[in-house]
């Protein structure tokens, strides 16, 4: 058992409001500079809908992820003879109107036009070019649009379902939407890290943050086509790729990143799990169907008296075990397996995991008033606006029992709240509806406390890095005391 920490997220989509603060915050700290300005290492994105980049969830374009190939785990969109082949051209990447042009404003213009008749404007401007654009897309170009036939029709997750199900989902009195904000998923077997031909990018032993080293990096881009998740970008005015760091500057000082930080809706919670490394090949190499309970047997119990044996062995503090022992990702995940992973069938075994958004209730108007369409209070989880299909071609590897089993337990925790609260729920249906959902009252309670009453503390359970000592493995950390963790302090630049 070779027992390793990695910090972990949950999202709980069923809490996201669509504000793009956390987009916002993360681009105004870490992705201003020149070169970056197409970059959102977090985004919000609306399903169904195509995402950013352009359709990254459609593996059979980008070829990114992993496959297994007689009884093997490789690459999808490199190998030994590819790279070298394709070190200079990757068909598999996507392209700038993938992504979008970035551009600014002309506000010379408006500030500075001539008295005439008409009100003057600032005009678009390419920031790659210089010229005068028409914008045709943007980085939230189908926000909201959950049932335009231009992107929500496109996404690849309809794939694989019905034409009464399609029918059904773009019905007008059951058009639907929710939000997917994305980071970078920092994941255990992450297929950029695999593709880097330099060795720049790398995992961190201490907390499982996948980093790119500036100064190794030389700009192949083999890592942007391997990422499943597009979350790797390349910088084009410095030459190197650039990803989501999860604000490690922060978290070495026990602050939240800033995405995580700034949410509105408190959907976001952090936490460290204890994983087996030594199993990571072989469960990521078993049949789709089964890798979300693989994911779940890699992760270990903080309480196990021999894992924790385990884990001091491999140099894991007691203050780091315990900081597991109370994570919310580890009740999300291991305990209540409420939170999937997304398309583990790419096979990176991500560890940012999200809580499957329910859906409205279905009704109508008649007369100036409402009717809904289920007689009970909250709806059935088969009959919801959102086919169980869809949601579980992005959470569940295609198979509908994790996001159901998901589904239900968040509706009885709903039916057991309104018994205790409002009381317009008799409490043996209550039960009945937690019994059914394999959910206990303490636990329906222990999900509402985190779910509603949640604090910071509660949200963000961050375990201390004991950075003095991963450096004291390289340099005398009195002479590094300043650093804060970055390294060097000179900017990256061409041919470094």
């Amino acid at each position: 058992m070779d027992v390793r920490s990695q910090v972990s997220m949950v999202f709980h989509l069923d809490k996201c409001i669509g504000c793009h603060t956390c987009s916002i915050a993360c681009k105004n700290i870490w992705t201003d500079r020149r070169g970056t300005e197409y970059m959102w290492w977090n985004n919000v994105e609306t399903k169904p809908g195509t995402g950013f980049p352009t359709d990254w969830e459609d593996q059979e374009k980008y070829h990114g992820g992993w496959e297994v190939k007689n009884g093997k785990l490789g690459l999808r969109s490199t190998g030994k003879a590819q790279t070298i082949f394709n070190i200079y051209h990757n068909p598999s990447m996507p392209t700038m109107d993938d992504y979008y042009e970035p551009w600014t404003y002309d506000y010379q213009h408006l500030f500075n036009a001539p008295e005439g008749k008409d009100q003057p404007t600032a005009r678009p401007i390419s920031m790659v070019t210089g010229e005068l654009i028409q914008i045709e897309a943007g980085p939230n170009w189908d926000d909201d649009l959950g049932g335009s036939p231009v992107y929500a029709e496109s996404d690849p997750n309809l794939k694989g379902l019905t034409p009464d199900q399609r029918a059904q989902l773009f019905a007008v009195e059951r058009l639907v939407m929710f939000y997917f904000p994305r980071i970078c998923n920092h994941c255990l077997n992450p297929a950029c890290v695999a593709s880097c031909p330099s060795g720049a990018l790398y995992k961190r032993g201490e907390d499982g943050i996948v980093l790119v080293d500036q100064e190794r990096c030389r700009g192949w881009r083999m890592c942007v086509a391997a990422c499943p998740y597009k979350k790797m970008f390349y910088n084009w005015n410095t030459g190197k790729s650039e990803k989501c760091i999860l604000c490690f500057p922060r978290v070495e000082t026990g602050q939240a990143p800033a995405c995580f930080h700034s949410c509105v809706g408190r959907i976001r919670y952090l936490g460290v799990l204890l994983y087996d490394a030594s199993r990571i090949e072989e469960l990521a190499s078993r049949p789709a169907a089964e890798l979300i309970e693989a994911q779940r047997s890699l992760i270990l119990d903080p309480h196990d008296p021999e894992v924790i044996a385990a884990a001091r062995q491999n140099g894991i503090h007691d203050s780091v075990i315990a900081s597991a022992q109370r994570s919310p990702v580890y009740q999300f995940v291991k305990v209540w397996k409420i939170a999937l992973p997304p398309h583990i069938e790419y096979r990176t075994m991500p560890m940012l995991f999200y809580v499957p958004p329910m859906s409205p209730v279905m009704s109508h108007q008649a007369n100036g008033t409402i009717h809904n369409a289920s007689d009970e209070l909250f709806h059935d989880i088969e009959a919801s606006r959102v086919p169980l299909q869809f949601l579980a071609n992005i959470f569940g590897a295609g198979n509908d029992a994790f996001v159901r089993y998901a589904l239900r337990k968040q509706k009885a925790v709903r039916w057991h709240r309104r018994a205790l609260t409002v009381g317009d729920v008799d409490k043996a249906t209550a039960d009945r509806m937690l019994q059914a959902a394999q959910c206990s009252p303490e636990e329906a309670e222990a999900i509402y406390r985190l779910t509603s009453l949640c604090t910071f503390d509660d949200r963000f359970v961050i375990p201390p890095m004991h950075r003095e000592e991963a450096i004291q493995m390289l340099e005398d950390p009195l002479e590094r005391k300043q650093a804060a963790g970055f390294g060097f302090v000179s900017g990256p630049r061409r041919g470094l």
